[in-house]
């Protein structure tokens, strides 16, 4: 989404009397601190990685927060009297959104992680269907254990919360000869409704999870949610940890009825001892679908863009307004 807002240079008042131009401050977080004009001198900034703060709290007029949300954000923000702008580094802006003062405007990173998130879910689901970390365990053991496995040729692939990165799948689902059915709040051409959710689940032999993670969401994957897949499904979550009951999906692991791929957990961390490290039929990474090289480098060039919208008063990308 592009804004129709346009932002007025600061003025200052310079020592004469007169006014001036001032300075744009900006924190941004490490990841993305390449982004900053370095041939712009209006522009001033600090490195902010969520633990030590740098001065000037009360003069940030862009805010560029780390991938993981720093601790005590409304007390932040509440300090930011000049702040104008939150651009993330992430799809996701639920740490943010219920937080984001009047007059600040929050644009997310949408498109920054779609090549590593999409290609992430075709990974994972492979390593389930071809029971890939089974067969790394037998290497370890030394067994030679042959037998058939699964196939992504010709299963049904239903992906709920079809967006940027839901196309993005698809695109990289089409030389494996799947059938692709497309599930999002907005129903249009080709999209079914959620409401449909009901009849396509017993149909989908993989359910990718990519709705955002929003109260509307929360515990949305619960226990009937998953009873309705059928015997032997995968689920993948590269979604958010919220957005399925985790006491539901490890009945159904431990039951061997479905498996599982996720990238994202609830309780996130995943703590020692936790259920979800020892239930069968699971492939677990920690959050690292979207830790790429190519989503930092498209992290680095949509801040950047964006950096330069904002001082030259352009509309920005990206705003977060409406429904989520």
């Amino acid at each position: 989404m592009i804004a129709t807002l346009l932002f007025l240079p600061i003025l200052a008042s310079s020592a004469k009397g007169s006014l001036r131009l001032s300075a744009v401050k900006i924190w941004i977080a490490p990841q993305a601190a390449a982004a900053i004009p370095s041939d712009l001198p209006d522009i001033e900034f600090a490195v902010y990685d969520g633990t030590t703060e740098p001065p000037g709290v009360e003069d940030v007029d862009v805010w560029v927060p780390t991938l993981m949300p720093v601790p005590e954000i409304p007390e932040l923000l509440s300090r930011m009297k000049r702040l104008r702008l939150i651009q993330t580094v992430t799809a996701g802006v639920e740490p943010y959104r219920p937080h984001v003062p009047e007059g600040v405007v929050l644009c997310n990173a949408r498109g920054v992680h779609d090549a590593g998130t999409a290609e992430w879910a075709v990974g994972a689901m492979i390593s389930v269907l071809r029971e890939f970390p089974g067969f790394t365990a037998d290497q370890l053991a030394g067994q030679w254990r042959y037998h058939h496995t699964g196939v992504l040729a010709d299963s049904t692939v239903l992906i709920v919360g079809y967006g940027s990165i839901g196309e993005a799948l698809e695109r990289r689902l089409a030389g494996f000869e799947v059938n692709v059915v497309r599930v999002a709040r907005t129903v249009r051409d080709g999209v079914h409704a959620e409401a449909d959710l009901p009849a396509l689940l017993p149909e989908a032999d993989v359910v990718v999870l990519l709705v955002p993670a929003t109260q509307a969401t929360a515990g949305f994957v619960d226990a009937d949610f998953l009873a309705r897949m059928k015997d032997g499904a995968v689920l993948v979550n590269a979604a958010r940890g919220s957005v399925v009951d985790t006491t539901a999906l490890v009945a159904e692991l431990n039951s061997g009825r479905l498996r599982a791929a996720v990238d994202v957990t609830d309780p996130e961390p995943l703590p020692p001892g936790h259920p979800l490290w020892s239930a069968p039929g699971l492939f677990l990474t920690p959050h690292v679908a979207g830790s790429t090289p190519a989503s930092t480098r498209r992290a680095i060039e949509l801040v950047r863009a964006q950096l330069l919208r904002f001082r030259a008063g352009e509309p920005l990308v990206n705003v977060i307004s409406g429904v989520y």
